[in-house]
């Protein structure tokens, strides 16, 4: 598969605060690409540069093989969707789609055609004559895709569209904004801080963390094979449980007490040991003992704070279980886990095994 979009070695300093710190990426033709990433991260600095609305300190950006850096935005046949719906509240709903159209000059008819074709995707055809002021929050998003479509560009560039919607209209646009993704086969570089978003859309995560990649793969890879702390505890809900150890003895106790032996070579480079909450579970023979100090229900399942009496890190042990009613705060409970699910960690937080 080739590449739409090609990074290389972009860099951006503001003000001598480094924002975008050199880095490289690629994005296939007519897949979904997400920018995750905590706010400060570079995740917009990057998409704002990639559309021509930022010039980068260094480095190049290729579109089907050809620089763009000398390019303006409007040359760039790039589309793109903002998290504020920028429209126009004096004009209508078919004004708003079909503006960028007139100002290229589209003829008439192609224009009518345009229009009807992308109100028929989005379930716009009886919202046409309305003022963006008449409309609900989902109803404005999808005027704000519609404009983006109907220039027909491959690539859409997409600036945490959906963080002004309700929880349900977020889960219903994710579903639509992925099923145009593929029945217009676009190419969508798309920012995000909201990991759920990031997860259930993509076809690749891009997570960034002070301004360079933390770890880049499908959604799955992030989640099984964490690269670092930084990933462990960005993806998954619950974070990943981590626990810092100050010398070999009490990381070998641990191990020990669930049933893990590993060599002296890894023991000597383990800082970090980390454990998701999913792959934990109560066990009243284990002899790793804990108190619950706290029990967040979530209907089916219950996310359990333990206090692991062996360890003495400040941070509560999750643990997430099915829902029972017979655990009470306060009681103790036995923790294990299976080997496998056990990630190990150096002193940079990278990952050992």
């Amino acid at each position: 598969m080739s590449s739409m979009i090609e990074v290389k070695k972009l860099k951006k300093i503001f003000d001598d605060k480094v924002a975008v710190d050199n880095i490289s990426f690629s994005i296939e033709k007519n897949t979904f690409t997400v920018l995750l990433g905590p706010s400060g991260c570079g995740k917009t600095t990057i998409l704002r540069m990639i559309a021509g609305l930022e010039n980068p300190t260094d480095g190049d950006i290729l579109i089907d093989g050809k620089s763009v850096i000398s390019l303006e935005p409007s040359k760039r046949e790039i589309s793109m969707v903002f998290q504020s719906y920028a429209l126009f509240p004096h004009m209508s709903v078919e004004e708003n789609i079909v503006f960028g159209l007139k100002i290229r000059k589209t003829n008439d008819k192609q224009i009518e055609e345009k229009l009807h074709y992308v109100a028929n995707l989005l379930g716009l055809n009886t919202l046409l004559d309305k003022k963006p002021s008449q409309l609900s929050g989902g109803q404005k998003q999808r005027v704000a895709l519609a404009r983006s479509f109907v220039s027909e560009h491959k690539i859409c560039l997409m600036d945490e569209p959906l963080s002004n919607l309700d929880a349900k209209l977020r889960q219903e646009m994710r579903i639509e904004i992925k099923e145009l993704q593929k029945r217009l086969k676009l190419s969508v570089l798309y920012v995000t801080h909201d990991q759920v978003e990031a997860m259930s859309m993509a076809d690749k995560i891009i997570l960034l963390n002070n301004g360079k990649i933390e770890q880049e793969g499908k959604p799955k890879d992030l989640y099984e094979n964490v690269t670092s702390t930084f990933v462990g505890r960005f993806i998954g809900i619950p974070p990943m449980n981590i626990i810092k150890f100050e010398n070999k003895e009490d990381i070998e106790g641990l191990l020990k007490k669930v049933g893990i032996v590993i060599s002296n070579d890894y023991l000597d480079r383990v800082t970090y040991v980390g454990i998701r909450p999913e792959d934990l579970f109560l066990d009243s023979k284990s002899s790793l003992k804990g108190t619950v100090l706290f029990s967040d229900y979530h209907g089916c399942d219950t996310i359990l704070g333990i206090d692991l009496q062996m360890l003495s890190h400040k941070d509560p042990f999750l643990i997430k279980v099915k829902t029972v009613d017979n655990i009470k705060v306060g009681s103790e409970v036995g923790v294990s886990w299976e080997t496998k699910k056990i990630k190990l960690f150096d002193k940079n937080t990278k990952i050992i095994m």
